[in-house]
């Protein structure tokens, strides 16, 4: 019964403090991230969560063709830097940041309007901590005004 009631108690105190704690990677996004585009406006929607090193995430966004575009993808200090790759329908990459320093932004324009995939992945450090570091992930999407 006692294991029960540890249980219990452990599910109700994380659905507790979940909804705080995407507040707070929303502000991140909000405060950090959304910088990243200028001098591209901001699409409106903030895509943020909270990963462990070693998690992926993945969005699909649908975009088109012939508008000046940037990504930023921006992490919480103590994941390092996050990889990003975005992809096409045909499985084709587009853009992997491994591949340029991992950088945090990618500015495009497309030849046809078509949605793309962004995989984000947290790499596992190098570090001897004993614990995996886990914090806010963003991706943010900018246009240009025409």
């Amino acid at each position: 019964m006692k294991r029960i009631l540890q249980v219990l108690f452990i599910i109700i105190f994380i659905a507790s403090v979940n909804p705080f704690v995407s507040a707070q990677c929303k502000g991140f996004a909000k405060k950090i991230c959304k910088l990243e585009l200028i001098p591209f406006i901001h699409d409106g929607n903030y895509h943020a969560a909270i990963l462990t090193e070693g998690e992926e995430a993945e969005l699909y966004k649908t975009f088109y063709s012939g508008q000046d575009y940037r990504i930023a993808v921006c992490g919480s200090d103590a994941l390092g830097a996050i990889e990003f790759q975005v992809i096409d329908g045909y499985k084709n990459v587009l853009f992997d940041n491994r591949e340029h320093n991992n950088v945090r932004l990618w500015d495009f324009k497309l030849e046809s309007s078509q949605q793309l995939k962004i995989n984000i992945k947290v790499p596992v450090s190098t570090g001897e901590s004993e614990y995996p570091a886990s914090g806010c992930v963003a991706i943010m999407f900018g246009f240009k005004e025409k």
